[in-house]
């Protein structure tokens, strides 16, 4: 069944990307002409986490198993067998599972066999074997029983074969105790082929003569590729490229010789976080297979969480929208240029909308909260899937109230096998995978990196003795590719809007809010001791907002009024101390239309004045409100918000016009989802 995955049309379309390059449309419905011809370059979805990478290789597996060989593979998690040998690495192993994942029978086609591979796992897996340890091989011989099946399913399985390489090493070094890698090599090589390969392919064996020494003689070859194998470095780097060579030509003579014309469509293999180290090690003898003019008819889909790796220096860049009709990829003089980079975009507020439309299909949740969730997300493909999840599973009762924050209170089940779990801890352990996120929960609320070093000294000491947390925690941030920014040293607002909601309610500290108040304290009294407009902002997130108030009140007959609307606007966008599973509206409002009773006023003010500061105060709380990811829009406090800021410039003296054009275009930015211009009415919204 296909999934739903809104926006990635023009990689899953009948026409599209994929069908173009594999040259099916899905579920192997009907042939597409190849974009490339015979040189198909490696295709690396880019895009960070959350943007839908790990998806879109698992709908592809999805749409063209059993109509063309495909196998996927995640290059980050290859976990070594217990006990391996040598001969293992994370190549090797990769190579084994991949082939063993393409080699299955697919719509009108026989089985893909794997001879050159075999011969080449078979021969570095003898490396330390010994007549002292004949349980070590018989392990490593056995590991090796699913990819030899490839060859011969009826031989290659059985255990026979193993007892007989064991006999023919014991015959053949009986007086030796230590490994001697290149004749180990060769004496389990020719057993494998005389027990297990039929007399057509034991031609395979000849792939090896072009090994480096070999001189055309595979045997030589084959031992060569051991004892480098063995020799580790940059020689087994050699080594482990030419048997990625080797399933390569696998999967090519698949297509050709006695079995040409049988097959439609190219083999898939699917290679997920490609950036890290074993994705470019399975990639790089591909493309520089595919310089040097061998063509090997495979597809490569391949991600990479980091868009600017520095195997992507000379690929050709394109967004996934512009890839529905035409992919060019120029080949030019570089390896690197064999690669199209796609940039998966954001979802739209429309395709938002659709997902949510998906999981709530009677609208019963609010108009506006696919757009509120958008905003808070951008459009990320995860964190759009799993709170339209949550809004489609929310109770009935609570549907009507539903608030980007309000779905973060909620539960979302994931699995039918599995309980269902908070969604704010979920989607932050999908998007920031670290053992422990506490620290990232502290300095998300700091703004830059000097504010993040003092934060870590006052709070987060204990948890490193070898370094700097806040770097420490920049630099980890940067691997993860989360993008940097002014104001915020988490740039991300969603990842920034998960770790704070951690921060307030991971150690169920209710009512207290014990780490909130330390840290936002910290930060208080670090920005002191005068009323500056990182204090106040602080100020603010403790739920103390009288003081922000005195101190726009204080300065609103300045000159600078531009200035003064900037403060306003960076005081305003504090985290909210917001109360989990709160009911009724949200406290902001009633104080932004003037409904709730203003308590205690400062001294000493005279009605003009008193009457200042309360306009004062219902601007900040709508403003605090409107641009608040986290809440719905609201007309009536976007309206009100329009109302005070008229009222003011009838007062200020010399600053009216920018007062006015706040009124008209500060709640035309807020309903259009944007952040308040400044100036007022800025193109760029910003």
């Amino acid at each position: 069944m296909d999934r739903e995955l809104y926006g990635r049309e023009a990689a899953l379309d009948e026409g599209g990307l994929v069908a173009r390059l594999v040259g099916l449309t899905r579920q192997g419905a009907a042939r597409v002409a190849y974009e490339h011809g015979d040189d198909p370059p490696v295709t690396v979805f880019t895009g960070g986490r959350g943007m839908g990478k790990t998806a879109l290789l698992k709908e592809v597996r999805n749409r063209y198993k059993g109509h063309t060989p495909l196998a996927l593979l995640d290059c980050a998690h290859i976990e070594p067998p217990a006990d391996h040998g040598p001969g293992w690495t994370p190549v090797t192993g990769a190579l084994s599972e991949l082939a063993v994942q393409l080699s299955p029978k697919v719509l009108g086609a026989r089985p893909v066999r794997f001879p050159r591979l075999s011969l080449g796992l078979v021969a570095v897996a003898s490396l330390a074997w010994s007549q002292e340890d004949d349980e070590r091989a018989r392990r490593d011989l056995q590991r090796l029983g699913p990819l030899l099946a490839t060859v011969d399913a009826t031989r290659g399985a059985a255990a026979n074969w193993v007892g007989k390489v064991l006999a023919k090493l014991a015959a053949n070094f009986a007086d030796a105790a230590a490994p001697l890698a290149g004749l180990l090599a060769e004496a389990t090589v020719e057993t494998v082929l005389e027990e297990v390969f039929g007399r057509l392919q034991r031609t395979s064996e000849g792939w090896y003569g072009a090994y480096r020494n070999a001189g055309g003689r595979a045997k030589a070859g084959l031992q060569q590729l051991a004892v480098d194998f063995e020799q580790g470095g940059r020689r087994r780097g050699e080594a482990e490229a030419f048997l990625v060579g080797a399933l390569t030509e696998d999967l090519r003579h698949a297509y050709t010789g006695l079995q040409r014309g049988a097959r439609i469509g190219r083999p898939l293999l699917l290679l997920d976080n490609a950036h890290e180290p074993l994705g470019r090690q399975l990639v790089e003898p591909v493309l520089r297979a595919r310089a040097e003019g061998r063509r090997d008819r495979v597809v490569v889909l391949a991600t990479s969480r980091v868009r600017d790796h520095e195997g992507l220096r000379q690929a050709t860049r394109t967004r996934l929208p512009e890839t529905a009709h035409r992919a060019p990829c120029p080949r030019g003089a570089s390896i690197g240029s064999g690669i199209l980079a796609v940039e998966l975009t954001p979802l739209s507020p429309a395709q938002t909308r659709s997902a949510f439309d998906h999981h709530d299909p009677a609208g019963r949740t609010p108009a506006e909260l696919a757009r509120a969730v958008h905003r808070l997300t951008g459009g990320r493909p995860l964190g759009v899937a799993l709170l339209g999840r949550a809004a489609g599973e929310a109770p009935a009762e609570l549907r009507a109230g539903l608030t980007p924050g309000r779905l973060l209170d909620l539960t979302v089940e994931l699995r039918e096998d599995a309980p269902p779990v908070p969604v704010a801890p979920a989607l932050l352990a999908e998007l920031l995978p670290v053992r422990r996120p506490g620290p990232y929960a502290v300095l998300a609320a700091t703004h830059d990196e000097e504010s993040a070093r003092m934060l870590a000294h006052a709070r987060l000491q204990a948890e490193s003795l070898d370094g700097d947390v806040a770097l420490r925690v920049r630099d980890q941030l940067r691997a993860e590719d989360w993008g940097e920014g002014p104001g915020h040293f988490v740039a991300d607002p969603l990842l920034r809007a998960l770790l704070l909601y951690r921060l307030r309610f991971e150690d169920d500290d209710h009512p207290r809010y014990a780490a909130w108040h330390a840290v936002h304290e910290t930060l208080y009294r670090h920005y002191g001791p005068g009323p500056g407009p990182y204090r106040l902002h602080h100020a603010l997130a403790l739920g103390r907002p009288e003081e922000a108030v005195t101190h726009l009140r204080e300065t609103f007959p300045e000159r600078d009024v531009l200035g003064w609307l900037g403060r306003l606007r960076f005081i305003a966008a504090a985290p909210y101390p917001r109360e989990r599973n709160r009911p009724g509206p949200d406290p902001r409002r009633a104080v932004a239309l003037g409904q709730e009773p203003p308590g205690a006023l400062p001294a000493g003010l005279d009605p003009d004045t008193t009457e200042l500061h309360l306009s004062v105060r219902r601007l900040l709380h709508a403003v605090w409100l409107l641009t608040d990811p986290l809440a719905l829009p609201d007309d009536e406090v976007a309206d009100r918000l329009a109302h005070e800021l008229r009222r003011l410039s009838g007062r200020h003296l010399t600053g009216s016009g920018s007062l006015w054009d706040a009124a008209s275009h500060w709640p035309r930015d807020i309903r259009a989802w944007r952040e308040p211009s400044l100036p007022p009415g800025r193109e760029n919204g910003v």
